[in-house]
């Protein structure tokens, strides 16, 4: 995890600047596992995010915005109880752990100065944020209730006190001499980044790697050299926050010599590359949890009519042999008197054959010699008339599984918001059973395609599912604005709204098509656009489904950060 010791140790420092004597002034609780909290300092509020995510577990300042609950949970109403108004007094790490203590100054119900600590305690999948009453070292409330049924070491429930996590035993990277650094790593048993990494406190396996790949088989001299490095940059809080993006994206705040082929973004604070490397990263982890459901759902839904579409086909194959029965049929009412009834098979003179080859005919022995000729007539028939319904079928089958690819692509570009239209799209299509109405039925909300702006300040349009696709394209759009979308790809739909937008408007909603589609990973993606006036829904078609014509295409390269930077707000 990229989020160690060390990062802990500079976003807590930088928080030091930003919010010490700062107020609290709001407190939210967005999910099970988040909360934020406006703190106002020097005149400026800051959102300041405590996430215990299982995979994404941080604190830092952020400016994403977060949809709130109508109702507190229990643990933010707590917060609020304790510390609406408080002052921050003081952030400190415990050692070189990923335990953070905000201490903060408040007054209670009858206006008695107190003070509290909000412990921060990352830990991945254990991580929590606890309340504590700092004179009596009671637990107040935490975001997460452990009791010791789950954890033997120590209990995390209101009224028992607070205890840290067991010591690890290991050595703080700057109370640690160079020398008895040296003296702790054994070089013949070899693994000298995992033993770094049962050494030092803070130091993560991205960065003991990093530390050994430096050296490599390099002499004691240089180990102890490197070591005085890394410790001369923690002492002197120089810090060089980067995300690494080479595949799988990574971040620290000290330089990766083992990243240098990545493409770097470097940061003038931890606040912004943190803020940027984990934002959207939990609310897709979250979409994908509420959407697991209708996911698999879909997903059946589509490979059902795949199977359907395979079994078609085959009837298709079969049926170009219906002029065989026919001509079998016709063989067999031409040597009528040549068969009698019990027989299993006749060989007559094949009249088609230029050659009048002889062919055998099989028999039903159960019917008669005119039953068997009509046998053959009636699958003639039968395949013939199965064909034509089969194209048909095969045309509405290919339909229905893009029209379910499309709503696999929509979810993996979901918000929570997006989900539910999907969900209730399903609903009015017939696939999922309608809600029944317990309440007074609400006025339905007019979907809401996400805006962006361009470069040159030109609206943008974007669907992330057909509900917004439709409402964007039909009802909002002018007929002289530009409609873009993926060529035979999934994806969104994409309005321009202006008639003359240049070539580089063009191209940045080329690329908005791009990345909200199936090809968000890909490179060099044809986008076809056109002007509104030349698309349109076929009648009875399915929800985002549209034709168009008189398009030019242009191919992009799908890009996370423009599309972060044509974000509206």
């Amino acid at each position: 995890m990229p989020f160690d010791g060390i990062v802990t140790r500079a976003i807590t420092e930088e928080l030091e600047n930003k919010i010490v004597r700062g107020k609290i002034a709001k407190i939210y609780q967005p999910t099970d596992s988040e909360i934020v909290m406006t703190v106002r300092n020097n005149s400026v509020n800051q959102s300041l995010l405590f996430s215990i995510h299982p995979t994404y577990a941080r604190f830092h300042i952020t400016n994403d915005t977060y949809m709130n609950p109508k109702e507190p949970p229990m643990f933010c109403m707590v917060l609020r109880k304790h510390l609406s108004g408080a002052i921050v007094e003081k952030i400190e790490q415990k050692g070189m752990e990923r335990i953070v203590i905000f201490s903060i100054r408040t007054r209670n119900e009858i206006g008695d100065i107190s003070y509290k600590q909000l412990i921060m305690e990352l830990m991945g999948k254990h991580s929590n944020l606890i309340l504590v009453d700092q004179e009596k070292g009671v637990i107040i409330d935490s975001l997460k209730h452990i009791s010791y049924s789950q954890n033997r070491h120590r209990s995390i429930l209101p009224g028992q006190s607070y205890q840290s996590p067991p010591d690890q035993q290991k050595f703080h990277p700057l109370e640690l001499s160079s020398d008895q650094f040296i003296q702790k790593l054994d070089f013949n048993s070899g693994k000298i980044d995992q033993q770094m990494l049962q050494i030092l406190e803070g130091f993560s396996p991205l960065i003991t790697k990093d530390f050994a790949s430096k050296v490599a088989l390099g002499t004691n001299e240089q180990y102890q050299s490197m070591f005085e490095k890394v410790q001369r940059r923690l002492d002197a809080h120089e810090y060089t926050p980067t995300i690494y993006r080479n595949g799988k994206e990574d971040f620290h705040v000290l330089p990766l010599t083992s990243k240098s082929n990545a493409e770097k973004e470097p940061f003038e604070s931890v606040n912004q590359m943190l803020d940027t490397f984990y934002s959207g990263k939990a609310e897709r982890d979250r979409v994908k949890q509420q959407a697991k459901d209708l996911y698999r759902f879909i997903k059946n839904e589509k490979q059902k009519n795949e199977r359907k579409l395979k079994k078609h086909q085959q009837t298709i194959q079969k049926s170009e042999h219906a002029d065989e029965y026919q001509r079998l049929g016709e063989l067999l009412t031409a040597h009528m008197h040549e068969v009698q009834f019990g027989d299993k098979q006749v060989e007559v003179v094949d009249y088609y054959d230029p050659d009048q080859k002889k062919v055998l005919i099989k028999l039903n022995p159960q019917k008669s010699p005119s039953e068997n000729a009509q046998s053959y007539f009636k699958t003639y028939a039968k395949l013939k008339k199965s064909r034509q319904i089969m194209q048909s079928e095969i045309k509405r089958t290919d339909l229905e599984i893009q029209y379910l690819d499309q709503l696999l692509q929509q979810l993996d570009v979901a918000s929570t918001e997006d989900i539910e239209e999907i969900r209730e799209e399903l609903r009015e299509e017939g696939y999922l059973k309608k809600q029944r109405q317990t309440k007074k039925k609400k006025k339905p909300q007019q979907p809401a395609p996400e805006e962006y702006i361009s470069s040159e300040g030109t609206t943008i349009l974007v669907g992330k599912n057909n509900k917004q696709n439709e409402y964007a394209t039909m009802r909002l759009a002018n007929r002289d604005d530009i409609w873009l979308h993926t060529k035979d790809i999934p994806g969104s739909h994409v309005i321009i709204r202006d008639k003359q937008a240049s070539e580089q408007t063009i191209k940045e909603a080329a690329q908005l098509a791009a990345y909200f589609s199936k090809s968000q990973q890909s490179s060099s993606v044809p986008v076809d656009y056109t002007s509104i006036r030349h698309v349109r829904k076929p009648n009875g078609a399915k929800p985002g489904y549209v034709i168009y014509d008189n398009q030019k295409t242009i191919y992009v390269t799908p890009s996370k950060e423009i599309v972060d930077r044509l974000r509206k707000g």
